[in-house]
């Protein structure tokens, strides 16, 4: 959270803890296609984008699996890539040109593009949403209940919208680190290479409320999705 208990975003981020308001359709991103310097990225969206939708339309009813994955157009954005949707409800995954550099190869590149499809594919953002507003409404009662005053009835209702928010984040996770895995053996890449990203980057524990697992249990995942593809014995 980049502001403390007051605004729930409703973004959902890959390889760093991000969650974001900003709108998808901002001006600061543009179609990845519109970016010459990131040639290889286009490459592995191309490989990557109609296995993921071929996963989406068959793995829901209803949802929109048609992808728009763009860069974002800010130099001096921090490592990131993250999934939301624009005003129609079309699936946006998001990259920074740092997020794109970190990477070390195209596997790398792919895993990430897979993990945030599969969030999109899992629903994690609608989930998310409901476990903010069940939250929300518990802790509202709470503070009603205890003779709370408006302003504590309101602080304790963003309290628990937050609270709520986090509660599964961690295994929404997991969850896309599985079907990403998926997709980015079916895209042809090599999802075990691509989650060595995670050897790289801060591990962020097992924090209470964290929004990200231990690299360790992301990476286990990887190896034990991996091994029921055949690709592992």
């Amino acid at each position: 959270m980049r502001r403390f208990l007051f605004i729930l975003p409703l973004t959902l981020a890959a390889c760093e803890v991000t969650y974001s308001t900003g709108p998808a359709s901002a001006p600061a991103s543009d179609p990845v296609a519109s970016q010459p310097s990131t040639a290889s990225f286009a490459q592995v969206v191309a490989a990557i984008e109609p296995v993921a939708e071929q996963e989406c339309r068959r793995r829901t009813n209803g949802t929109n699996c048609d992808f728009l994955i763009r860069v974002d157009k800010n130099p001096r954005a921090e490592p990131n890539a993250y999934q939301s949707e624009d005003p129609s409800g079309r699936p946006v995954i998001t990259f920074t040109r740092a997020m794109i550099d970190s990477t070390a190869n195209a596997d790398e590149l792919a895993f990430v593009l897979g993990h945030e499809a599969a969030h999109h594919i899992s629903g994690h953002l609608a989930r998310q949403a409901q476990n903010a507003a069940a939250g929300a409404i518990i802790f509202a009662g709470l503070a009603t209940l205890t003779g709370g005053s408006a302003a504590d009835v309101a602080a304790a209702q963003q309290l628990g919208e937050a609270v709520g928010a986090r509660s599964y984040s961690k295994e929404f996770e997991l969850e896309a680190d599985e079907l990403g895995t998926v997709i980015t053996y079916r895209a042809g890449f090599d999802p075990l290479l691509g989650a060595q990203y995670f050897t790289r980057i801060a591990d962020p524990g097992d924090r209470f409320l964290g929004t990200h697992p231990p690299n360790g249990a992301r990476i286990e995942t990887v190896r034990r999705t991996s091994r029921q593809l055949g690709l592992i014995p």
